[in-house]
């Protein structure tokens, strides 16, 4: 199974429907948005995607509080299973325990895969491009026997994604 992931997409249209486009291309069939979404246009955007998905609440998302049984918000920590794997989704990087295989937060905009003690932590980093000049993005493969992590990385004001690929045996 192929899971794509964004967050912090703050007012970015434009770079987050980019991305969304182009986690689709490469195969997701899942979508999972860590928080920071701001504006209900992104969550029209993970909507109209035709894909499930997954959004939680960051920091910037009070005004998106009314949208909540309109679209699959949810608040941190939120924990599901997906493809077999016990997941947890936050924004804020308050939850960093392993209590689960696979932990996905946003906030920091920082790109992050980290494989702990059977647990991997990852953040996709910002698709905003705000701190960075740089729209970022991941996907993650999941496999009998594996985690694959893709990054993907798109200069602003370029048409192609940079990825740099990671893999971690499951136990």
């Amino acid at each position: 199974m192929k899971i794509g992931l964004l967050s912090d997409t703050h007012k970015k249209e434009g770079r987050s429907q980019r991305i969304i486009d182009h986690l689709k291309a490469q195969g997701a069939e899942f979508l999972i948005h860590a928080g920071d979404i701001v504006k209900p246009e992104m969550l029209m955007q993970l909507k109209n995607s035709a894909l499930r998905y997954v959004a939680v609440y960051g920091n910037n998302d009070a005004g998106l509080v009314q949208y909540h049984t309109q679209y699959n918000l949810v608040q941190e920590p939120h924990y599901f299973k997906l493809g077999g794997v016990s997941f947890k989704l936050m924004h804020l990087p308050f939850y960093m325990n392993g209590d689960t295989e696979v932990v996905i937060f946003g906030h920091t905009h920082v790109f992050e895969c980290d494989f702990k003690n059977r647990t991997l932590f990852l953040n996709p980093g910002e698709a905003c491009a705000r701190d960075e000049p740089f729209s970022s993005c991941a996907m993650l493969e999941i496999t009998d026997t594996s985690l694959i992590v893709t990054h993907y990385s798109r200069a602003v004001g370029s048409d192609s994604f940079d990825e740099r690929h990671y893999t971690f045996e499951r136990s």
